[in-house]
């Protein structure tokens, strides 16, 4: 069931935002079931906590790249993300090691 709300904004102008009521039990059934829920949720003010973006530019030496895009090829994923995920890891280590 589709509900909705109207709210003035700093220009007066009204904004209309709709969204899909669920009751806990009923979504947590359909989860459970394995039912896309996509459909049931506003992502559009998501955030992943403690998870904001910064970009950096790191140059590598040549074959450390082709290492990378070779461990990310076998793995099916993107360089950005064996870069990540290694660094957090090693992050992670360090840190449990203090």
């Amino acid at each position: 069931m589709v509900y909705g709300a109207v709210e003035k904004n700093r220009e007066q102008r009204y904004i209309f935002y709709a969204w899909h009521s669920m009751k806990a039990k009923k979504f947590d059934s359909e989860f459970d079931d394995a039912n896309d829920l996509t459909e049931t949720l506003d992502t559009s003010k998501a955030r992943r906590p403690l998870q904001n973006q910064r970009r950096v530019n790191v140059d590598f030496p040549a074959w450390m790249i082709e290492s990378l895009d070779r461990e990310a090829g076998r793995l099916e994923v993107t360089r950005q993300s064996i870069i990540k995920v290694w660094l957090a890891e090693r992050l992670e280590q360090t840190a449990s090691d203090k």
